[in-house]
């Protein structure tokens, strides 16, 4: 197979032997949940029920923010204890709603659909919205608003995210092993929705088992491809992976995939919304990824959203020394967290830790002037110039230099042998020239 790749990127160890072997496992029921309002891009869910309500298992207790945000649903049956601030995936704080569980996980009325393939598009984009799904690999993005582009954007094709390049993680990877199928009516979903003629299977070659099977079950479809692709980071971005697939360049300076006529969407989100549409079940539960070396157990694990990391922790039975780090995600673009009493998102692939170790902090020595953040970025940027604006407070020539096309994916920083923390400076600048920009 002729594998398909981008321009730049870099290889770091993949490190997933610590989980690819684990099969998908369910944990015990938890004793409470804590479902933030915000899992996603856009506004914050609003609550509709209050402290002291009884609630079941997929009922909806926050509803849309507005047309880009996505409703809530109960994980577990029980009663609302609390509606406050508490510590959020993204290392932040955040308003959620805490369930107690009764214990009996008892659900509201699941309304099957072994016909939801003949549903309109309209019915389809309904469902799926009031399903609260949203992108389950990266930035949480509405999945209703992606497949609903402007009349004059035509799609044409849908790529379907099986890369999973970040190291550690391989919820997608046992997804695709043990859901082939309900992964690939998700991806027929997508295609009708959006009218796109073409769907494509986009998976890395470490992955060769899920490759294979995919192509099994494609074999005898002409309008959907698996490509193979180079074991590379991130190629799971967006761009890159459009890129990879298509040859299709999304333009920089706040470009979208619908320019080129192409939607992405992840396997879990089209495994979502094969749930939502064949049984009618709303986005209460995920598959996420527990792991690191020090941990005794490393697992896949199918939980609900809200449940405490804690929890997921002493299902893998602890780790075997002192932790040093905790990250929500993998350890390029995952969040360091402060709390184990951290709730799952929607948005949670993983939970890494590391030990004292691996943790440690490297100090910043000057710039060597070498050009290796320049040689890998996959944005073509030039990442050190933008920290350097950001460091002596010229927004305008960071903006100039594109900190708002950088999607911090971290590949610079990895490689700079001064160790200087480009991603930190960058985050900086993005924040500050959004504002900038807001007041004018």
């Amino acid at each position: 197979m002729s594998l398909k790749t981008f321009p730049g990127g870099i290889h770091p160890p993949d490190s997933k032997a610590y989980s690819r072997n684990a099969k998908i496992e369910n944990i015990p029921l938890p004793q409470k949940v804590v479902i933030p309002l915000s899992q996603h891009i856009g506004a914050p869910a609003k609550p509709i029920v209050k402290v002291g309500n009884q609630v079941l298992t997929g009922q909806k207790i926050a509803e849309a923010g507005g047309f880009v945000s996505i409703p809530m649903h109960a994980s577990i049956s029980g009663k609302v204890t609390r509606i406050a601030n508490y510590p959020h995936p993204t290392g932040m704080i955040a308003q959620a709603i805490e369930i107690t569980s009764d214990g009996e996980d008892n659900w509201i009325e699941l309304s099957e659909n072994p016909d939801y393939i003949k549903l309109s598009v309209d019915e389809i984009k309904k469902k799926i919205a009031e399903a609260g799904i949203c992108g389950m690999g990266g930035a949480g993005f509405p999945t209703h608003v992606k497949l609903s582009p402007p009349a004059d954007k035509k799609i044409d094709t849908v790529i379907l995210n099986g890369v999973e390049c970040e190291p550690y993680l391989t919820s997608d990877y046992r997804l695709m092993l043990e859901y082939p199928k309900q992964i690939l009516a998700g991806l027929k979903l997508l295609m009708k929705v959006l009218g796109a003629e073409r769907g494509i299977i986009g998976i890395e070659n470490n992955k060769p088992d899920a490759i294979r099977i995919f192509h099994q079950l494609t074999a005898s479809l002409s309008n959907i491809n698996v490509m193979g692709l180079r074991l590379k980071y991130p190629q799971g971005a967006e761009k890159q992976l459009i890129y990879a697939t298509t040859k299709r360049k999304v333009p920089n300076r706040g470009g979208l995939p619908m320019e080129v006529g192409v939607v992405v969407q992840n396997v879990g989100t089209a495994y979502a919304i094969y749930e939502a549409l064949h049984m009618g079940k709303p986005l209460v539960e995920r598959v996420i990824t527990v792991t690191g070396k020090i941990v005794k157990e490393p697992k896949n694990i199918r939980a609900r959203i809200g449940t405490l990391f804690s929890d997921l922790l002493d299902f893998c039975d602890g780790t075997k020394e002192e932790i040093g780090k905790i990250i929500s995600g993998g350890p390029m673009m995952g969040f360091a967290i402060p709390t184990l009493a951290t709730p799952m998102a929607k948005g949670s692939s993983g939970l890494l830790f590391l030990n004292r170790k691996e943790a440690h902090k490297v100090e910043e020595h000057t710039c060597l002037r070498c050009g290796r953040c320049v040689d890998i970025c996959p944005m073509n940027l030039v990442p050190s110039l933008i920290a350097n604006s950001v460091r002596y407070g010229d927004w305008k020539m960071a903006e100039r230099y594109g900190v708002m096309d950088c999607m911090k994916c971290g590949s610079c920083a990895y490689v700079c042998p001064s160790h200087i923390k480009l991603i930190q400076w960058i985050d900086i600048g993005k924040l500050k020239v959004t504002e900038l920009n807001t007041r004018s």
